[in-house]
């Protein structure tokens, strides 16, 4: 199994450990922080179980998912969770999605992210497409989506149950050869 550490100049991404399990809770357990996930805020057992299932995956032969802590380069803590999950049947295509602690929400850290996750994608990884779907409500995934460089593709109607019903999703993509690190 080879372990993920991918660092940019304000974030790196690095495999979870059952270690992070209180840190992803402050961010999966937060109603703030989970209002545009499809799921209602997680138990402190039921993230450690994603964790025993992260590092499952990650020893899996061919790697398809990719579940990474979001970590401030400066101070070196845990500020968020990452996800990259290659698809199957089209190996050259990934979709992304990302959650943040809200202590750091409104200073690009979002955008810093998407940047990192997409030069992960292309650069480690070689993949061709990589994607993501929000919440249409969710304003600021799209602009960071959107200044790092994705471009918005559509809305998929009711892609997503909820706690709340139905939900749309708005998709995003990159594609390596229009992609440009920024």
């Amino acid at each position: 199994m080879r372990h993920v550490v991918w660092n940019g100049e304000r974030l790196g991404l690095r495999d979870v450990t059952e270690a992070d399990v209180h840190a992803l809770h402050a961010i999966y357990g937060d109603p703030t922080a989970t209002q545009h996930m499809p799921f209602a805020p997680r138990s402190l057992g039921e993230v450690a179980a994603l964790i025993e299932a992260a590092t499952q995956a990650a020893a899996a032969e061919p790697r398809l998912l990719y579940v990474m802590a979001v970590v401030d380069a400066e101070r070196r803590d845990v500020i968020g969770v990452a996800r990259l999950h290659i698809e199957a049947e089209h190996p050259h295509s990934a979709e992304i999605g990302f959650g943040l602690h809200p202590d750091v929400w409104g200073r690009g850290v979002g955008t810093d992210l998407v940047r990192l996750l997409l030069s992960f994608g292309f650069k480690q990884l070689g993949l061709h497409r990589i994607w993501g779907a929000r919440s249409p409500a969710n304003l600021p995934a799209q602009l960071a989506m959107l200044t790092a460089g994705m471009v918005e593709e559509g809305r998929i109607r009711h892609h997503v149950h909820t706690p709340h019903g139905w939900r749309d999703s708005i998709v995003h993509s990159a594609l390596e050869d229009e992609w440009t690190e920024r």
